[in-house]
């Protein structure tokens, strides 16, 4: 190890900038090395003790099997504290980590692109309080590039080594260097966030920042998808509802057996073979055994279970087949707006133009300013009067921030009012 890497591993908040000029400084070893997987009830409460009786901000991660097994729970958490240093806990033998969360109490978490991870944190009885997202707070900021090493690298001159994210995290046990690159990931997630924190601050743009914070900590879980299995890969090439019924039962059916064997669906039968049956329709197991993903490898019973689906799905009466495209929640595609409704075109254009300008004069992405969602439908359905305060509720109403509306509700005022037609 060479004398910079050394002082990299002991004292990583004095890491050279990158404006000052030097390589980024490769963070090879967490400062207290890597810590033992917590994986029994004991250790759990040895490391619920110490994170309750350390200081600060508490960074978070979680590391999922996406790609390998069903669905997205998480089969490692990560974190660190001031006082309490770093902890590595297995969710599959402590399954519950509601008195962690509540051992934390109100302090604040800092995650990197918090949505993924809260989802399965929730799962095990980890929600928190208050939150800082790093990855949010780059966008806002500026950042061309807001993954964290990206981030890691441009704020604090250090290089993390990513070569594990996308690893099967429920093998056990788990590989040293892949605990390495676990405990890394939260190693300097509190130095990031201070200071992105003076950067936002300097920016005029920290209290925008707390607002979004706000709203992802407090905002309930996700509902489940109405009708998943439009979602798959290539169903634009699928254009006849029979053909959707394939794709529906073999949708379906593959479900069902990847949750049973806890895989990846994908594992059991991919997107595109699913496809190639609802365009093939075969008649016959033989004639199913020669679509693209149905190879030799395949045996006879398998086959037989996905040719049941297509059956299934021939017999269908025509009342029982899916619809054409899902039942909208809002306004139509904006490539049919000028056939159904030329003015809202007209204030959609507007719009997008105003808001396009103003997060440019800003500095971070238009959908971070105001999502394209909230834009079409406030430009859809207008509010009946065209005046900034009606234009704000509509916004409120939407969604958005206090701190989206002070920065585009006068802007679309004027967008709608100029769009709009003459008498």
């Amino acid at each position: 190890m060479t004398d910079a890497q050394e002082t990299a591993s002991a004292n990583p908040a004095q890491a050279p900038s990158e404006d000052s000029g030097p390589a980024p400084v490769p963070l090879l070893e967490p400062r207290e090395g890597i810590p033992p997987v917590t994986a029994t009830p004991e250790a759990l409460s040895d490391v619920i003790d110490a994170f309750a009786g350390g200081t600060g901000p508490v960074a978070v991660d979680a590391e999922r099997a996406s790609g390998y097994r069903y669905g997205q729970r998480a089969y490692l958490i990560q974190l660190r504290r001031e006082g309490a240093g770093s902890a590595l806990i297995d969710p599959v033998g402590c399954p519950d980590l509601t008195a962690l969360c509540e051992a934390l109490g109100d302090a604040e978490w800092v995650l990197h692109a918090a949505t993924q991870d809260l989802p399965c944190l929730r799962e095990i009885g980890m929600v928190p309080a208050r939150l800082f997202d790093t990855e949010l707070a780059g966008r806002l900021a500026g950042f061309p590039r807001v993954g964290l090493g990206a981030m890691v690298e441009k704020v604090l001159g250090y290089a993390l080594e990513k070569g594990h994210s996308a690893v099967d995290w429920s093998t056990r046990p788990l590989p040293e260097p892949w605990l390495r690159y676990a405990a890394l990931d939260v190693e300097l997630l509190v130095d990031l966030r201070d200071a992105l924190e003076i950067d936002l601050q300097s920016q005029g743009k920290l209290d925008w920042a707390l607002q979004e914070f706000a709203a992802i900590a407090t905002a309930p879980p996700a509902p489940p998808r109405k009708d998943p299995w439009r979602r798959t890969s290539g169903m634009h090439k699928v254009r006849r509802r029979r053909q959707m019924a394939v794709v529906r039962e073999l949708w379906t059916a593959r479900d069902r057996i990847a949750q049973r064997r806890d895989v990846s669906p994908g594992k059991v039968l991919s997107d595109t073979a699913i496809v190639e049956a609802a365009l093939g329709m075969p008649q016959t197991v033989q004639a199913l055994a020669a679509l693209p993903g149905y190879g030799q490898r395949m045996g006879r019973k398998q086959l037989e279970q996905w040719q049941a689906s297509v059956e299934r799905a021939r017999a269908l009466p025509e009342s029982e087949l899916p619809q054409h495209g899902q039942q909208l929640n809002g306004p139509p595609p904006p490539r049919s707006w000028a056939d159904k409704d030329p003015d809202a075109a007209a204030r959609l254009s507007a719009a997008r133009t105003a808001v396009t300008t103003r997060a440019e004069e800003l500095d971070l992405p238009q959908e971070n300013l105001l999502t394209p969602d909230t834009v079409r439908r406030l430009c859809w359905e207008p509010p009946a009067e065209r005046s900034l305060e009606a234009v704000s509720d509509a916004l409120r109403a939407y969604g958005a921030r206090e701190w989206q509306i002070d920065q585009t509700a006068e802007l679309l005022t004027t967008a709608m009012d100029a769009s709009a037609p003459e008498e």
